[in-house]
């Protein structure tokens, strides 16, 4: 079964993958559990495999469907990123609306990373994924459960994100979907901390889509994640709000954020456990300083 998105870039690519797919299942725009949740019904059960073709969307959905079933009846997933999200290097995603919660997740077996489909989004675009990447490069050492080799693999994403931005006005793509890779090779193995909390509740409770919300906080949470003594994430201030700014999201205001939401958010933020794998961990009045510092 493939799964595709709106987006134009896979176009050709997603023709020939409908024309020797069993199904064809359309990811619209909205919530990945919800979006699973409403597809969980057109899963065909004999299915074996799920080729997911889209960006972390669609990715994610795959992987929900996937986890709706039990580890042994479940199909495999394979992932064709049109973005740098970095989801088919991870096991992190949102459950479908009615699947067992308690079921692990899944990671894609089969990733085919061509960086004219990963790294072929607008400029604009293009920039916001970068800092989703940047994200994960930064704060996968930083957690305190990192280990050496997905530490290490951060740290060349970041270098080799920073390399395809020699020039912004014509980044280095192929560089760049290379290091969106090793970025998700290392927050898989690292977790998620407080830099991921801020960016998803931010794209869950407000109009930021996702990359946007990443960009508007990464140099926010760059400079917090300096202070608890993160190796390299001072430096990496000024790379973040470079892609901020080529992304249109220097400011949450203009992304239609309002200072309710920044409230509702930093309540939301507040409970979430990954928290603490960003020691000391952050309290409610530092998440909404850095969603205010980011306003």
């Amino acid at each position: 079964m493939l799964l595709r998105g709106s987006s134009g870039q896979a176009g050709n690519v997603a023709a020939q993958l409908a024309d020797k797919a069993g199904a064809v299942l359309e990811v619209r725009p909205g919530r990945v559990d919800e979006i699973a949740g409403e597809l969980l019904a057109e899963l065909d059960p004999g299915a074996e495999l799920l080729v997911a073709l889209g960006g972390g969307r669609v990715i994610d959905t795959a992987k929900a469907l996937a986890a709706a079933r039990a580890p042994r009846e479940r199909p495999r997933v394979a992932a064709i990123p049109t973005t740098l999200s970095a989801a088919e290097m991870t096991a992190v995603h949102r459950r479908a609306a009615g699947a067992d919660p308690k079921l692990p997740g899944a990671r894609p077996a089969i990733v085919v990373n061509d960086p004219a489909l990963s790294a072929s989004q607008p400029l604009k675009e293009l920039a916001a994924s970068a800092a989703n990447a940047l994200g994960h490069a930064a704060e996968g050492p930083a957690t305190s459960r990192s280990s050496p080799v997905p530490a290490f693999a951060g740290r060349e994403a970041a270098f080799l994100i920073a390399e395809a931005y020699a020039d912004p006005d014509d980044p280095d793509r192929p560089t760049l979907a290379l290091g969106a890779l090793l970025s998700g090779y290392s927050i898989d193995a690292n977790g998620y901390g407080l830099h991921h909390v801020l960016s998803q509740t931010l794209a869950r409770l407000t109009p930021a889509w996702h990359g946007q919300a990443n960009a508007a906080m990464l140099p926010h949470t760059l400079l917090a994640l300096a202070r608890r003594g993160a190796t390299g994430a001072g430096e990496m201030i000024g790379l973040a709000a470079g892609l901020a700014q080529r992304a249109g999201a220097s400011r949450l205001r203009d992304l239609g954020v309002t200072e309710a939401h920044l409230d509702e958010c930093a309540d939301a933020a507040e409970g979430r456990a990954e928290l603490d794998n960003t020691p000391p961990r952050a309290d409610r009045d530092e998440l909404r300083a850095l969603y205010g510092a980011a306003y």
